[in-house]
């Protein structure tokens, strides 16, 4: 018999990794904060030509989820710097199929897979 297990996929943080990550939240930090700006842009705009509070409410609502996800790339990206090198990321998860037949041992550490990366190769997997 076959069934689905989650695999979780965890990257060992290297020099080049964590270079790669680095540039990987530089690139979506500026990205919203341009659009935030287009944002505001878009809500002057607007409330020149339709002072209706419901579109205030609606792009302000945007902003303040766009606002949100900037704090959490800073922070991503602060605890970045702190992180040693050596440390285990988790990068995703994934699903994957695993026979089981009469007479396996059942316990959690066959439902619960890791694979381990460093720099963009398996080294282990648990």
């Amino acid at each position: 018999m076959q069934i689905l297990q989650t695999v979780t996929v965890k990257q060992i943080l290297t020099e080049q990794t964590k270079q790669a990550l680095e540039k990987k939240l530089t690139e979506e930090l500026l990205q919203l904060e341009k659009e935030c700006e287009q944002f505001k842009f878009e809500e002057k705009k607007l409330l020149k030509s339709h002072p209706a509070n419901a579109i205030k409410q609606q792009i302000s609502k945007r902003l303040a989820n766009k606002e949100e996800k900037k704090k959490s790339l800073e922070f991503q990206l602060a605890q970045l710097h702190i992180l040693p090198l050596g440390s285990e990321l988790k990068e995703q998860e994934l699903t994957g199929i695993v026979d089981i037949k009469v007479g396996d041992v059942w316990d959690e550490a066959l439902l619960h897979k890791t694979i381990l990366l460093k720099d963009g190769k398996v080294v282990d997997i648990r």
